[in-house]
């Protein structure tokens, strides 16, 4: 996310009231979180394995909870809790706001396209020509849909994401400030559930078709013309590429990325990358061929055992 005007470290530090190192007139133009960090933002890490991503990212300050050498042209910022530190600058520059009406402030929408009753519209919410918002359907904050879409009966797009730190108290959400961007000519099924970014962007790319009760987690990108059956269930940080289709039930871990042309059949679990133009099967999966050939295998099982 880009702050509505650029600030610098010692004006961060001071809003949040932490120690810092750098030079204090140090140009801060965004907050994202790891997965996202362009130049110009703050990032935060509060764990040694990710320590050095963190101060080797792209980010030009990191919120840490430990004094380390500062890397040249960066700063950062001294806290016991960065996570908490990160959350109270997001909530200072993109606050929740309560929707007081059925549809928020800043909504836009174009030509020949309808919402219908029930449907509940966030605030800083665009739809595009000729797009369809059905019944009960909740279109959260910062959300853009593009043309020709359709938008299923009680579908939730835009919702906060599944980001969570266990403390000694319980779990605390990482506040959510990114956007869901619709491509046109989507059609999402009904009760199908799309979260926003954490800081950037979830995008749902041109002609895809996803089903009814399917999942897509917090800034993930699937790609054009893609095609999504029913309960699907897609993690954070998933990139999907062009043409891929996930039949029935499929599921797929964070941070992995399935290249283009690739078809995944029904009840699969997918936990590592996957090559282009092949089909997979199984959980975890393979090559639908191999894994065919393994589970004609296991059935001869008891066969070779009883001849041992």
């Amino acid at each position: 996310m880009k702050l509505p005007q650029p600030s610098n470290l010692k004006t961060i530090a001071e809003l949040v009231n932490c120690p810092f190192e750098g030079d204090p007139n140090l140009v801060i133009s965004g907050i994202n979180e790891i997965h996202q960090v362009e130049s110009g933002d703050i990032v935060f890490v509060d764990h040694p394995k990710y320590y050095e991503k963190a101060l080797n990212s792209a980010a030009d300050v990191i919120i840490i909870n430990k004094k380390v050498a500062v890397p040249e042209g960066k700063g950062i910022l001294i806290s016991d809790n960065p996570f908490d530190v990160f959350n109270q600058i997001t909530r200072t520059f993109r606050a929740f706001k309560v929707w007081e009406q059925p549809k928020g402030d800043e909504f836009e929408i174009g030509e020949n396209s309808f919402v219908f009753p029930n449907a509940t519209i966030g605030h800083h919410v665009k739809i595009g020509k000729n797009s369809v918002v059905h019944a009960g359907a909740v279109i959260c904050d910062y959300t853009e849909i593009g043309d020709h879409v359709i938008i299923g009966p009680n579908a939730v797009i835009g919702f906060d994401a599944f980001y969570y730190k266990k403390k000694e108290s319980g779990y605390d959400r990482l506040h959510s400030f990114g956007s869901t961007w619709i491509q046109n000519h989507v059609e999402i099924g009904a009760l199908t559930t799309i979260d926003r970014g954490v800081s950037g962007k979830t995008i749902i790319g041109k002609g895809t078709k996803i089903d009814n009760q399917v999942h897509i987690g917090h800034d993930t990108v699937v790609g054009e013309n893609c095609l999504f059956a029913a309960n699907v269930g897609v993690a954070g940080c998933v990139t999907i590429k062009n043409n891929v289709t996930l039949w029935g039930q499929v599921g797929v871990v964070s941070d992995v990325t399935i290249h283009e042309n690739v078809i995944v059949l029904g009840q699969s679990g997918v936990g590592v990358n996957l090559p282009a133009n092949k089909t997979y099967f199984g959980s975890p999966c393979g090559e639908a061929r191999t894994k065919f050939k393994e589970l004609a295998a296991f059935k001869k099982l008891p066969q070779i055992i009883e001849h041992l």
